[in-house]
C-alpha cells in the first residue's frame, strides 16, 4: 500500500498555512506552532478548547535517508536531504488533511469537538488527554471482556 501524498511537491510551509487557513475557516481563534530537534506542533484553540497535535520527524541520518531504497548504496549529501524532506513533505500533508477531516465530521454533526479531539486536548498540566489516558489504558481494561461490536448481536 503506497503512503498518503507520499509523491507530493507541496512544501511544509504550504501545509501548515493551509492548516492555518481551516482552523480559522472553521473557527479556531488561536493557532500556533513551533519545532524542536525531532518533532513539530500545532496548537490551536476551538470552542474554547486547546489542542495539540504533535508531528513526529524521522532522523534525517536514517539509514532510509542515507542509502538507497535498496539499502545498499550510500546516497549523496543533496540526495539524502532530499529523501528526507519528500517525506516530511508527505507528514505535514497528512496532518493537514487530518485535521481538516475532523472539522468537516464535526461542520456535519457526525461528531463532536469532544469526540473528535479529545486526545488532543490540552490538560492543565500541559500533557494532552493521550498523554495522560493512554498509559492508563491496559489497565483499566485487563481482565474485563469487551460487549460485542455490534449491539444486538452476542459473541
Amino acid at each position: 500500500m503506497t503512503r498518503y501524498a507520499q509523491n507530493t511537491n507541496v512544501s511544509s510551509e504550504a501545509s501548515r498555512n493551509e492548516i492555518e487557513r481551516t482552523l480559522r475557516k472553521f473557527g479556531a481563534t488561536e493557532f500556533a506552532y513551533g519545532w524542536q530537534q525531532g518533532h513539530a506542533a500545532v496548537g490551536f484553540v476551538i470552542s474554547g478548547r486547546q489542542v495539540r497535535f504533535v508531528l513526529h520527524m524521522p532522523d534525517p541520518n536514517d539509514r532510509e535517508f542515507t542509502h538507497t531504497p535498496t539499502r545498499r548504496t550510500p546516497r549523496s549529501p543533496g540526495e539524502a536531504e532530499k529523501a528526507y524532506e519528500q517525506v516530511v513533505r508527505q507528514r505535514w500533508r497528512a496532518l493537514a488533511a487530518v485535521i481538516k477531516a475532523k472539522l468537516v465530521a464535526v461542520q456535519e454533526g457526525i461528531v463532536t469537538i469532544e469526540e473528535e479531539f479529545l486526545a488532543h486536548f490540552v490538560l492543565p498540566s500541559g500533557a494532552t488527554m493521550a498523554q495522560e489516558m493512554i498509559p492508563r489504558l491496559d489497565a483499566a481494561l485487563d481482565g474485563q471482556s469487551m460487549p460485542a461490536l455490534l449491539p444486538g448481536r452476542s459473541s
